[in-house]
């Protein structure tokens, strides 16, 4: 009689629930990739390109500057990314024994998944506008918007839905032309005769800028990427030790951000714009080396925009535990469809999920604050206890939240209210704790 192994399942069905520990075998290389493959795209080229632009720094003190906060955002996230490993649970619903069952359920949860909506669809919408303009280019063919968005939103759920395997073999695939892409734009900038000694402008610019303008866009580039702290365990939880996964997410988004660093600040710093693909583009008439760095440009787009859906779905379900994983994929993956055929539905929620940003800082200085110093980065049986605790909140962290989004709201702009709003909330939330 013949033994036939196991059929290997196709989709992902650990939900919140911990993954089983011979399912934990994922290298630090793999997480590395993964977040390189999302680096590069639109939204992470703002702060380099306004720190050049609005700040008046040059492009090696944009460079410098950006990636000192980013690294230290990127820092906090692989902390908080130990307890996936560690337990094989998901984020949001690792974050139970910070602010409580009810506390992510309906806090912390609801607002990771409708900010994760929200830049889905803003992804999605700035994807399709490039392929809609790259077909117009070539073709000479207008066709709507919805043609294209409806498909590609479509594509990027699937991947989601099937998992995090689905997501780990595509960013394999996707990295080198990524790499290849970030290459090619480079080649335009340093090449075309229209940027002559393009390379030596770069070199002769120096660090200059002032030290308080480094500072507030250190502190912007910092603010940008630390709320993924509520997100990292959702990658980890398979990760082959807590080690793999703290690195494997550390080195990854140093590397991506580095990249994304310099291909930002070379746009602004020798074009005046704070995007890449578009000034790059308008620098060239080949129809090869357009069509190599609008393929990027898509191919980012769909890389954050899986690794979006896929974590928005994971805090649908901490909201919502009688769902499955795939279930609420599947919700998460059909509002975010029908979001993206609907621009002008996004651009007026973009007033609404600003004021979230509010939420977001306090919440992810408590949380850092919680694990890091009082927990010291590791959760007891005490805590434990806590995940499956009925209607429990922890009242001293919506404390500490609510005044940090006072707080947030009250700063001027001038002093940069996401750092030090992160900051204040991040000291003074232990010493309460300790006095309990």
């Amino acid at each position: 009689m013949r033994a036939y192994a196991p059929r290997k399942q196709m989709i992902e069905h650990y939900g919140l629930e911990a993954v089983p520990a011979e399912k934990r075998d994922t290298p630090w290389y793999r997480f590395a990739f993964i977040q390189i493959a999302i680096a590069a795209n639109a939204g992470n080229f703002l702060v380099p390109a306004l720190a050049v632009l609005e700040g008046g720094l040059s492009f090696w003190a944009g460079v410098i500057s950006t990636i000192i906060g980013a690294l230290l955002g990127f820092l906090l996230v692989s902390f908080l990314s130990l307890p996936g490993a560690r337990l094989g649970i998901p984020a949001q619903y690792a974050l139970r024994t910070i602010l409580g069952v009810n506390g992510t359920r309906f806090l912390s949860a609801p607002i990771r998944s409708l900010t994760s909506l929200y830049w889905f669809s803003v992804q999605t919408i700035g994807g399709t506008y490039v392929i809609q303009q790259l077909i117009l280019r070539l073709t000479g063919i207008d066709l709507p918007f919805w043609v294209y968005s409806i498909p590609l939103s479509i594509l990027m759920v699937a991947l989601a839905i099937v998992g995090f395997d689905a997501v780990k073999q595509t960013m394999s695939y996707f990295l080198p032309l990524l790499l290849i892409g970030e290459a090619t734009i480079l080649y335009v900038y340093f090449t075309t005769n229209q940027t002559p000694g393009s390379l030596m402008m770069l070199h002769d610019g120096g660090m200059e800028g002032s030290f308080s303008s480094m500072l507030f866009f250190a502190s912007l580039a910092f603010v940008q990427y630390v709320s993924g702290v509520s997100a990292s365990a959702d990658m980890t939880r398979y990760a082959k030790s807590p080690a793999h996964g703290f690195y494997g997410l550390l080195i990854g988004n140093g590397i991506g951000f580095f990249i994304t660093a310099v291909i930002g600040s070379a746009s602004a710093y020798l074009f005046h714009d704070i995007n890449p693909y578009v000034s790059s583009t308008a620098l060239t008439n080949s129809p090869l080396l357009i069509a190599i760095i609008t393929g990027t440009a898509i191919i980012s787009m769909i890389s954050i925009n899986v690794s979006n859906a896929y974590t928005g779905g994971f805090s649908l379900l901490n909201t919502f535990p009688k769902l499955s994983r795939v279930q609420a994929a599947v919700v998460f993956g059909a509002v975010g469809v029908m979001l993206s055929g609907f621009p002008a539905l996004v651009n007026e929620a973009e007033s609404f999920i600003s004021m979230l940003g509010g939420l977001i800082i306090p919440i992810s200085a408590v949380i850092c604050s919680d694990y890091l110093i009082v927990k010291r980065t590791r959760l007891n049986e005490e805590d434990l206890s806590l995940l499956t605790k009925p209607r429990y909140v922890n009242i001293l962290a919506m404390g500490a939240i609510l005044t940090g989004s006072v707080l947030y709201f009250l700063l001027p702009d001038a002093w940069s209210p996401g750092f030090s709003t992160f900051l204040v909330i991040f000291t003074i939330y232990p010493i309460f704790i300790k006095r309990r």
